[in-house]
């Protein structure tokens, strides 16, 4: 790529492009946010494939004969390579192109729905469940490590929230689309079109997906290039041991549980504990992800504002995210005490909503005090923990819901306990969250990476607008 000489950046502690920003760095702006916006549709088809059982729920098990154990043990299975492959994707990551990564996952996604189609069993359910876990995995993680590649660390709320917001997408125009499919057409109709989703995102990704000027792959080239010995590593054990690590893993612990329930059980939940219409509690699934989505977008953007103005990414990021737990946790505990059916959807909505805005600020917090090098294998294994919660929620539901006197008040409990684990989270984040205290005791170890993270992104910006610079830390 021809590089443009052009002046230096105006203010560096903000990781902004400079005020006259040459042609070579308003394309890379472009090319950034169309990156950024296609791995948001891959984030969409991935909770496409996680929504979709909970739209075929009802007909499936009419069709099968399953219980609502079997439904939740469906909603579970998911789950159990799904972490196991999350914590292996992060370090294949770390060494491999993102490009090929994203193009690998999502051909993995469109063939595991052939065993539903050929055979469309219980068991071969089981089976496709199980892969299509697997093959997902990683993909929370690394369409964050994508995006992250392309912006520095200060600018990297907004467009983690733009990917993020494709689970929105994934209830807010998918879920009712193969609602209707599945009513016209039944429910394997459902899982013929995620196929083909998937198949024609990983052809144009095959076309335009390529790695970005922040990314790892781009930093360990330069290195080679220069000849010199800069990437090194940190033990992902000592990035683990951080308390901001440790305490975001149980606080985003009890989000997911929320999300995996959500996913598994929302539409059965409308239709059995709430008597809404099949096609209408389809139709209900999407309120949610409005909320969430808007949450996330205006969240992220405000907390990158207030990040560039000099507020510490405690506050940003960490004081934010406790006080969005604690408003999602009271608004689900409280369900089981509402008799009006309109007031337990507004409570769903709301505390589905503020409680997903938290995961792209603790992406953005756990990706600061990691090395860039790392980003990768980091956020990785800090996905897979906390999305352990996928494994033990829809079929603890299921059981709660087989249990109750009614299927309304095994629901409700099942909110209820989500409630009041989030809450718990809240305190404990509360507690331990602080990405500046954390980044510096990384910085002891490795003394590439300094207290406040801006001499890796100082570098990077260089190299990709053709300027030299120093590893001079912000704001000295």
């Amino acid at each position: 790529m021809t590089v443009a000489n052009g002046p230096h950046r105006a203010d560096n502690s903000a990781g902004t492009m400079p005020e006259a920003m040459t042609p070579v760095g308003a394309r890379t702006a472009r090319t950034a946010w169309s990156i950024t916006f296609l791995v948001m549709i891959l984030q969409t088809v991935n909770f496409a494939d996680k929504a979709v059982l909970g739209i075929v729920a009802r007909p499936l098990s009419e069709d099968l004969g399953l219980s609502n154990a079997d439904i939740g043990l469906l909603g579970s299975v998911f789950y159990v390579l799904f972490v196991v492959t999350g914590l292996l994707g992060g370090f294949i990551a770390d060494r491999v192109k993102i490009v090929w990564v994203l193009l690998v996952m999502a051909l993995l996604w469109s063939l595991v729905q052939i065993p539903i189609l050929l055979v469309g069993t219980f068991g071969a359910l089981l089976v496709s469940r199980v892969l299509l876990g697997a093959a997902e995995g990683p993909a929370a993680s690394l369409v964050n490590v994508a995006v992250f590649g392309w912006f520095p660390k200060k600018e990297r709320g907004l467009p983690s929230a733009v990917v993020s917001s494709g689970s929105s997408l994934a209830k807010i125009l998918m879920a009712p689309a193969l609602t209707l499919i599945v009513a016209a057409y039944g429910w394997r109709a459902a899982f013929i079109t995620m196929m083909i989703i998937g198949a024609v995102w990983a052809a144009v990704w095959l076309v335009v997906g390529k790695d970005g000027p922040y990314s790892v792959n781009s930093a360990r080239e330069r290195a080679k290039t220069g000849d010199t010995d800069t990437v090194t590593r940190v033990s992902i054990l000592r990035i683990a041991a951080l308390p901001t690590f440790w305490g975001g893993v149980l606080g985003m612990f009890a989000v997911y549980g929320m999300v995996a329930v959500v996913l598994t059980w929302l539409p059965s939940y409308f239709e059995e504990g709430l008597g809404y219409t099949r096609i209408n509690s389809g139709l209900l699934f999407a309120l949610p992800s409005v909320t969430g989505m808007t949450a996330m977008l205006l969240g992220s953007f405000v907390t990158d504002r207030l990040a560039g103005r000099g507020t510490t990414v405690r506050v940003s990021r960490g004081l934010v995210t406790v006080v969005a737990l604690v408003l999602c946790g009271v608004c689900l505990a409280v369900i089981p005490f509402v008799t009006e059916s309109w007031i337990a959807v507004a409570l769903v909505v709301t505390g589905y909503g503020v409680g997903v805005a938290t995961l792209p600020l603790m992406f953005v917090a756990v990706s600061y005090i990691s090395p860039d090098r790392q980003v990768a294998s980091t956020l990785g294994v800090f996905v897979a923990l906390f999305q352990a919660s996928g494994i033990l929620a829809p079929w603890l539901t299921g059981y709660l819901v087989d249990a109750a006197p009614t299927p309304a008040d095994g629901y409700t409990s099942a909110f209820q306990i989500l409630g009041v684990v989030a809450i718990v989270g809240a305190v404990v984040m509360f507690l331990t969250i602080d990405p500046e205290r954390d980044r510096a005791r990384i910085a002891a170890i490795d003394p590439l990476t300094n207290a406040d993270g801006s001499a890796e992104d100082e570098e990077l910006y260089a190299a990709t607008h053709g300027e030299e610079s120093g590893r001079t830390r912000e704001g000295s």
